[in-house]
């Protein structure tokens, strides 16, 4: 025969089920505020920078609208100083990392945990971009050489950028083709087989 289920052992894992779904939901819930609390601190951090840094942009001239001091948010919120240079904050969440994007890829110019010292070089960033802009405006053909943007200058007598490079490989082949004609030729008439092109 059978015999009628106990609803208190039916009730008993039931409780345990809604403690245990209790359990994870505070446990995600920790999780998303720690989540938030860093990125609520990287923001708060950016922002003391960008307090530093006001009066620097205030300075830019208005003709100059390259630069732009803004923070945007995300994931890894960012404190855009142009359209290629920008501060974030590390994997430690205490150092600044100031970045640039290049044609070869991201380019670390300051990093440190020090706010004076990134907002120094951030300024130092911005008066090289303004004196390469004013020496182009004037005629200038020498670009102001940094260290990020050698991967951009072009030296005088080379041929820049990717025609340059492809005319040099286009040349190694037909050099290394000429070459290996030669030593085709070179052994067959040492080995006497009369062979010929």
């Amino acid at each position: 025969m059978n015999e009628p289920v106990d609803n208190r052992d039916n009730t008993a894992a039931t409780s345990r089920l809604a403690d245990a779904i209790r359990d994870v939901k505070n446990a995600f819930a920790d999780r998303d505020d720690v989540v938030v609390d860093i990125r609520e601190a990287q923001l708060t951090r950016l922002e003391l920078l960008a307090d530093d840094l006001k009066q620097v942009f205030a300075d830019i001239p208005n003709d100059d609208e390259r630069f732009d001091l803004a923070i945007s948010s995300g994931s890894q919120p960012r404190l855009w100083i142009d359209s290629v240079a920008h501060v974030t904050m590390g994997r430690d969440r205490r150092t600044y990392r100031f970045l640039r994007d290049t044609r070869l890829g991201r380019v670390v110019l300051c990093e440190s945990t020090d706010l004076s010292r990134v907002a120094e070089q951030v300024t130092r960033y911005i008066a090289g971009r303004m004196i390469e802009r004013q020496r182009m405006l004037e005629g200038d053909v020498d670009l102001v050489r940094t260290d990020a943007d050698e991967d951009d200058i072009v030296e005088d007598g080379e041929t820049g950028g990717r025609t340059g490079g492809f005319l040099r490989g286009v040349g190694m082949v037909l050099l290394g083709g000429l070459v290996g004609a030669g030593l085709i030729l070179l052994l067959a008439s040492a080995l006497g087989t009369g062979f010929s092109l």
